[in-house]
C-alpha cells in the first residue's frame, strides 16, 4: 500500500531540520544539498516515503545522509575524479528498464575480480553511477540488478555487494525498486541471507531471485540484453555525462576547478557563460568559449586572438591552464595597447591522449597597467603580487576539431558515424557472440576438467578393488596348495 505524505509532514521536516542547522552550522552540510532541502520538496518526500511517512525515521535519515554527502564529498563527484579505467571495465552500468519503467542498475559480478582496483576507488565508482542515474531519471527509484552468471563462492565479492545495498538503505531515500538478482549459483545462497539480514521487510519482498526464462515477469524482453535471453544487443561503452549548465550558480558540476601556470596555483570556481567577456572585462577573446584543436603537421595547435576594446587603457593579461603539464602556450603573459591584438598559440604536447580534452580548461585573466613596455621579469612580478587589483577572468574548454573523442580515441564525426552503423552494429553483435562463445567454452573446459579428475577416481577405486578381487579368488580356490618354509626346513 503506497503511504500518503502530507504537504505539512514536508514543511515540518525542512523546519526541524534548518532549526537544528542553527546549532551545527552550515559548514556542516553542502551548499547543494542545502539548497536542496530549502527550495524543493522532492527530496524530502523522498525521505519520509522511504520510512512509511514516520518523520522522526525521516530526520535522522536525512541529517545521516547530507552528513555522509559533505564528508565524502559526493557533490564534487565526476569523471575527472574517479577511476576511468574501472568505468569503462563495464562492471557497472545503466541500461533498459523493467515493466515499471525503472532504470537497471547493472552489477557484471563475473567482470569484477576483487582487489583488482582499489576499494576506495570503487565505492566513488558507484556512488559516481547513483548520482548520474538520479539526475537522470529526477530521482525515480532504480532497480538493482545483479548478473550473477558465471560467479561462484571464489569470485563474488559481497563487500561491494553490501556496500551498494548500505548506501541504498541509509543515504539513498525511496530509490530502490527491485533487487533483481539472475543466475546466481545455489551455493551462494546462503551469502545472500547475509543480504538480507541488512534490508527491512518491505526491501526484502523486492529481492527476485531468478533464472533466464523467468526474467520476463520483470523486464521486457526487448529491454532486455541479448546474453540474458533478450533482444536487446547493447554492447556497454562508457560515455561520459552530458550535464545541463546551470546560469544561476557560478559552480559547474559542483566542482572546483585549479588553473596552474608554474607558479602557486590559483582555486578558482568554474563558471561558463554564453558570453564572450565575463565581468565586463575590455579584453575580447576569440573563440570566446571552446578552444578548437586542430592538426598541424605533427602536432595539435589551437590559436587565440586577444583583443583589446577599450580606447583608452593599457591591459595586462596572463594565460593559465587545469593542466599545465599537457600544454605549451605561447605567449603565456604579455601587454595590450589600446585597441591592441595578440595571437596566442596553444599546443598540445606529445604523450597526451585526446580524450582528456574535453576535461581541460583555460583561464585568461586581464587587469589594467600604466604601461606597455614591461619586461618578462616585470610581468612575473606583476602576476604574482595582484592583491587588491582589479582583476577580470575569462574562461574556455578544450574540444578537438572536426572529431568527437571518445573513451581516449579519436573517433569519426556523427555524419561519418551515421553511415557505418550498420557496420558497427554487425560488429557489436560478433564481438557479443563470441564474447558469450568463449563463456560458454570456459565453462565447458571446467566441467570437462571435472570430469576428468572423476573418472581417473573412479578408475585408481576400480583399479584397486580388481586386485582385492583376483587375490581373494586366487587364494580360494579349490586345489591351490600353500606350502608353509617351515614344513621344508622340518624335512631337511
Amino acid at each position: 500500500m503506497t503511504v500518503e505524505v502530507t504537504l505539512k509532514q514536508i514543511q515540518d521536516l525542512r523546519t526541524n531540520f534548518l532549526k537544528e542547522l542553527e546549532n551545527r552550522g552550515e559548514c556542516s552540510v553542502h551548499p547543494d544539498d542545502l539548497e536542496r532541502i530549502k527550495s524543493g520538496d522532492e527530496w524530502l518526500q523522498r525521505f519520509l516515503l522511504h520510512h512509511d511517512a514516520r518523520e522522526k525515521e525521516a530526520y535522522d535519515m536525512l541529517w545521516e545522509a547530507v552528513v555522509w554527502r559533505k564528508e565524502f564529498k559526493t557533490n564534487e563527484i565526476n569523471e575527472s575524479n574517479v577511476n576511468l579505467d574501472f568505468l569503462k571495465e563495464g562492471i557497472f552500468f545503466y541500461h533498459g528498464r523493467d515493466k515499471e519503467g525503472c532504470l537497471l542498475f547493472i552489477f557484471k559480478a563475473k567482470k569484477h575480480v576483487k582487489g583488482q582496483y582499489d576499494f576506495e576507488d570503487v565505492k566513488r565508482a558507484v556512488i559516481y553511477w547513483l548520482e548520474r542515474m538520479e539526475r537522470y531519471d529526477k530521482g525515480k527509484p532504480v532497480s538493482l540488478f545483479f548478473d550473477m552468471e558465471g560467479c561462484g563462492v571464489s569470485t563474488v565479492d559481497m563487500d561491494i555487494i553490501k556496500y551498494i545495498i548500505h548506501v541504498f538503505k541509509n543515504y539513498y531515500p525511496n530509490f530502490l525498486n527491485y533487487i533483481i538478482i539472475l543466475e546466481m549459483a545455489w551455493i551462494l545462497n546462503a551469502l545472500f541471507k547475509v543480504i538480507k539480514t541488512m534490508l527491512p521487510e518491505k526491501a526484502v519482498e523486492r529481492i527476485k531471485m531468478i533464472k533466464k526464462p523467468d526474467l520476463k515477469s520483470y523486464v521486457d524482453p526487448d529491454q532486455s540484453l541479448k546474453c540474458w535471453g533478450g533482444n536487446d544487443n547493447y554492447v556497454f561503452v562508457f560515455e561520459p555525462e552530458e550535464r545541463e549548465v546551470s546560469h544561476s550558480t557560478t559552480i559547474i558540476n559542483n566542482k572546483k576547478v585549479h588553473f596552474a601556470d608554474g607558479s602557486p596555483n590559483t582555486e578558482t570556481s568554474t563558471s561558463y557563460a554564453d558570453q564572450s567577456e565575463s565581468g565586463g572585462s575590455a579584453l575580447k577573446v576569440t573563440p570566446a568559449s571552446i578552444i578548437t584543436f586542430v592538426k598541424e603537421g605533427t602536432e595539435l595547435v589551437s590559436t587565440l586572438e586577444l583583443h583589446n576594446t577599450d580606447k583608452e587603457i593599457i591591459f595586462s593579461y596572463k594565460m593559465k591552464t587545469t593542466s599545465p603539464e599537457k600544454f605549451r602556450v605561447r605567449p603565456s603573459a604579455g601587454c595590450l595597447p589600446p585597441g591592441g591584438s595578440a595571437t596566442v598559440s596553444v599546443t598540445l604536447l606529445h604523450g597526451f591522449q585526446l580524450g582528456g580534452l574535453s576535461r581541460d580548461k583555460f583561464l585568461i585573466m586581464s587587469m589594467p597597467v600604466d604601461s606597455v613596455d614591461l619586461s618578462p621579469q616585470e610581468l612575473i612580478e606583476l602576476w604574482k603580487n595582484t592583491s587588491n587589483k582589479s582583476i577580470s577572468e575569462h574562461r574556455l574548454r578544450c574540444s578537438q576539431g572536426d572529431q568527437l573523442v571518445k573513451n581516449g580515441s579519436a573517433i569519426p564525426s556523427h555524419t561519418q558515424l551515421d553511415g557505418d552503423k550498420p557496420q558497427l552494429t554487425q560488429i557489436s553483435n560478433k564481438l557479443l557472440q563470441l564474447s558469450n562463445c568463449q563463456s560458454e567454452l570456459h565453462v565447458v573446459v571446467k566441467r570437462t576438467q571435472q570430469l576428468q579428475w572423476i573418472m581417473m577416481f573412479l578408475v585408481v577405486c576400480l583399479g584397486l578393488l580388481t586386485l582385492y578381487v583376483f587375490k581373494n579368488a586366487v587364494y580360494d580356490r579349490p586345489g591351490f596348495c600353500y606350502k608353509d618354509r617351515r614344513d621344508e626346513d622340518v624335512d631337511l
